[in-house]
């Protein structure tokens, strides 16, 4: 597989084994110390429970990071679609983004998303004159990617990082921006949804097997549990018969033959112009008929602008509604 898709992917799906976040940190305002202390395990219950969020003008995430501000923020300028997501779940618009996914219909939808000014540069090299002239009040972006703007960010705007690596990672960081740009209710709001029908999809769990799978060609990879937010999901509501292999790398249709995938569902992504989907290049290969999934008429091309770089409660929502519906 390309460099260029491993390390976009990486950003969806990067690995954080040593610290997932367990919501906003011990005793961070906004933060949610019980989130995620009983649901680690992919098979723990999900709690529906939503701490009440106090608004705060300093918070430090699970991570450590500690984002100090004079004032609510109001001008977001997003470098990571994770940004994207929390803003409209707390019915705020990005000041500019380097993302799609505003323009899908369950978010701004294409006319509002339209609106929105265009970070120059793409997802890894935003150029910081463009974000500066946005005059932002806050930019949120990738920490393994854009964690080396922040010197040149630093004095003329505040930059946070974040990194997520897990669904508990995603409340905690839209808990933190509820408290920071004071929108509390709503992120309440935002949490409890997400809480709500992932408990709800645990109780009707599928036997069938699932796996998601990305990239632009026949060198594709694999969504892990332990790597990516979405397929983090799967083992609650279905078999996912996958693990990390610790390192980056690609697969075979052997592979997949191998572990009778009842649903296959399919991340195509790319650069620059549509090259066809991912599914139709593996179509040419004479295995890809021979996988259950394939035979059945069960292979779901996804938006992977919400499945693969969304990763925040509303992204999610989608997910759990989309790939429950396929693994009826």
């Amino acid at each position: 597989m390309p460099r260029t898709l491993l390390r976009a992917r990486r950003w969806v799906a990067t690995a954080v084994l040593g610290g997932l976040l367990v919501g906003c940190g011990s005793g961070a305002p906004g933060g949610d110390d019980s989130a995620g202390k009983a649901e680690k395990s992919d098979t723990a219950r999900t709690s529906v429970d939503v701490r009440p969020i106090e608004r705060a003008t300093k918070i430090t995430d699970a991570k450590g990071v500690t984002v100090s501000l004079a004032k609510p923020p109001e001008k977001v300028v997003c470098l990571v679609a994770l940004c994207d997501d929390m803003l409209v779940e707390l019915g705020m618009t990005p000041a500019a983004t380097n993302s799609a996914l505003p323009a899908h219909p369950k978010f701004l939808g294409k006319e509002k998303a339209a609106r929105i000014p265009v970070v120059p540069g793409g997802f890894l090299s935003p150029e910081v004159e463009a974000i500066l002239s946005y005059e932002p009040d806050l930019v949120i972006g990738l920490e393994d990617t854009h964690g080396k703007l922040a010197p040149a960010l630093k004095g003329a705007t505040t930059f946070w990082p974040v990194q997520p690596g897990s669904w508990q990672d995603s409340v905690g960081y839209l808990r933190n921006l509820a408290a920071l740009t004071g929108r509390t209710e709503q992120g309440e709001k935002a949490e409890r949804t997400f809480r709500t029908r992932l408990a709800e999809v645990e109780n009707d769990k599928s036997d069938k097997t699932a796996l998601i799978i990305f990239g632009s060609d026949e060198n594709f990879g694999v969504a892990t549990p332990e790597t990516d937010v979405a397929a983090g999901l799967f083992p609650k509501f279905s078999h996912y018969p996958w693990k990390s292999r610790g390192v980056d790398g690609t697969y075979s249709l052997e592979e997949i033959l191998a572990r009778d995938v009842d649903v296959l569902f399919v991340e195509t992504l790319s650069f620059g112009a549509p090259d066809g989907k991912l599914s139709d290049r593996l179509a040419k290969n004479p295995l890809w008929s021979r996988i259950p999934a394939v035979k059945n008429g069960k292979v779901i091309e996804v938006d992977s602008e919400a499945w693969a770089k969304g990763r925040g409660t509303r992204s999610l929502g989608l997910v759990l509604d989309e790939a429950t519906a396929a693994l009826r």
